[in-house]
């Protein structure tokens, strides 16, 4: 009996897909595949970004004449005014 009940199932689904327009554009596995290649551009290209970043050196080098002039005698930086 559990056969009798599938294919009854499968003769109510059979009406619902012939109600679908045939002249109706859908993107369809091509779609898919393009989307699908395209997250993956996307993934690998900020697992490369975020290697690069990596390897860069924030730190600037202070300027050979600036150290000077940046520190008073005191030896504490005051904060600019204006």
């Amino acid at each position: 009996m559990p056969d009798m009940s599938a294919s009854l199932a499968l003769t109510h689904l059979v009406p619902l897909a012939k109600e679908v327009d045939e002249n109706k554009v859908t993107p369809g596995v091509l779609g898919f595949i393009v989307f699908a290649v395209m997250a993956l551009a996307v993934w690998g290209l900020m697992k490369s970004m975020n290697r690069h970043m990596g390897k860069v050196d924030f730190k600037e080098a202070p300027e050979p004449g600036a150290s000077d002039e940046a520190v008073p005698s005191g030896g504490k930086a005051s904060p600019a005014k204006g």
